[in-house]
């Protein structure tokens, strides 16, 4: 349903599919998608019809949403919506996942993609497969040496326990570049001091904002810390590789960066950020980037129906694709394990590093929050201590028996630190190393389980 006739007329210019569209929404009545959701029949048609009539209406989709087998066609039937309503057209008004893809930095000028040799690019959610079984699905010879920066894959890869066992192997030779004894460092032969945010030279582009900002070193690096492109330097010329690029310090990689012909980053300058510290994307105000048409497809619209899609073997309309572990598909283990573990981050641990302050774990510990009626149904109080598990493997965690989450699924806010959990895991020990239906990303909320009294 379009908000109005005027959204109705320009939405019928500016899309492709709209009929094929009309006939695949009849397969989805409210009495369907509240069976799918399990929300109520009432709820669904007053959100539709108050997003429907809007003046202007925005979605942040935000990330977590894709984390399960049709994570991308969850997101991609959700962008199609302010199409359908015409409320892309109104300033306010559309949805956003990320503004990252504005950020038109010049990445072929820092990989140098035509200097590689041919290699295999591993997923690092299937790192417990490619560590323990390289021809299971990842192809190519045994993985034999391992150099881990920016990440903490022995907490927060999935199935934790399969990438610990590929971490113990006596013949892979791991590096971890690290500011702190993570879990990961424990497993590594050697760990180098990397250097902060605070002590080299960077630029950062945005989730959610349109201002490109340049880091400068406030302080010189402490101790024998190296930024990750002086390691990457100092090896390169020690395996005696010299290629004119494998000397380019950290101040220059900022300014090839910059070196683009990009029109959103017209202005966006070394010497304007030098000035400033941050500065805008060359994007119009308001942010209207279809206003005249002009959708990244090959139709230059919004493709409800994408021949793209059908090409790729995958359904070419929005629809809804279901989890692995979804109840209904997978019967007999949803009668073993019939909760569902959501483990987003807690507000303290955005990421895995700040697991290391001790002021943010104070008074912390793993928790999880279960629904007053399924912690009764198991004869678990609030305060007791809980084991989640399934088939891949468990955690134990403090009991909040609350109706802030729904029946059926349970909350583990995360990511603890598996040394620092109390019995050494966390619910990445549950987690699954599948990918999503599309952009091969985690799945990590498509999690069944079982809660026990531990």
């Amino acid at each position: 349903m379009c908000s109005s006739p005027t959204a109705f007329k320009t939405t019928i210019t500016s899309t492709l599919g709209g009929d094929a569209l009309r006939e695949r929404v009849r397969e989805y009545p409210p009495a369907r998608v509240a069976q799918i959701t399990g929300l109520a029949e009432e709820r669904i048609v007053a959100l539709a019809r108050e997003y429907g009539r809007a003046k202007a209406a925005f979605i942040r989709v935000n990330y977590g949403l894709q984390r399960h087998a049709g994570g991308g066609m969850a997101v991609r039937t959700i962008a199609c919506l302010p199409a359908v309503t015409g409320h892309w057209r109104r300033p306010g008004g559309g949805v956003l996942l990320s503004s990252s893809a504005n950020f038109q930095f010049n990445k072929q000028r820092l990989e140098r993609p035509e200097l590689s040799p041919p290699v295999r690019t591993i997923n690092m959610i299937r790192l417990g497969e490619a560590l323990n079984a390289p021809d299971a699905g990842v192809g190519g010879p045994p993985v034999q040496a391992l150099i881990v920066y920016n990440s903490n894959p022995a907490a927060v890869a999935p199935d934790t326990n399969d990438v610990r066992r590929g971490l113990a192997r006596d013949d892979l030779f791991t590096v971890v570049l690290e500011h702190f004894q993570t879990d990961t460092a424990d497993w590594a032969d050697w760990v180098l001091p990397a250097t902060t945010q605070l002590e080299h030279w960077d630029v950062h582009f945005a989730y959610g904002h349109l201002y490109a900002t340049l880091n400068q070193p406030a302080v010189a690096p402490l101790g024998e810390a190296k930024s990750n492109a002086e390691i990457f330097r100092l090896l390169a010329a020690t395996m005696g590789l010299d290629h004119e690029c494998l000397r380019d310090e950290d101040i220059t990689l900022v300014k090839q960066a910059l070196d683009t012909t990009g029109e959103r980053m017209h202005g966006v300058t070394f010497d304007a950020l030098m000035e400033h510290g941050w500065v805008r994307l060359n994007v119009p105000r308001p942010y209207l980037p279809y206003a005249e048409g002009g959708f990244t497809t090959p139709s230059g619209k919004c493709e409800f129906y994408s021949e793209r899609m059908a090409q790729m073997g995958l359904d070419p309309l929005p629809a809804f694709t279901p989890p692995y572990e979804f109840p209904e598909l997978v019967p007999e283990l949803a009668a073993r394990y019939p909760l569902t573990l959501i483990s987003s981050p807690r507000h303290q641990f955005l990421n895995s590093t700040f697991v290391n302050v001790e002021s943010l774990r104070w008074n912390a510990q793993p928790e999880i929050m279960i629904h007053p009626v399924d912690a009764a149904r198991r004869g678990i109080m609030n305060g007791a201590r809980v084991t989640i598990a399934n088939d891949r493997g468990g955690f134990t965690a403090i009991a909040q028996v609350t109706d802030a989450v729904r029946e059926t699924v349970v909350w583990a806010p995360s990511i603890w630190w598996t040394k620092l959990a109390g019995d050494g895991e966390n619910a990445n020990a549950t987690t699954s190393q599948r990918e999503t239906d599309l952009g091969h990303g985690p799945v990590f909320y498509d999690n069944l389980v079982e809660v026990s009294a531990a």
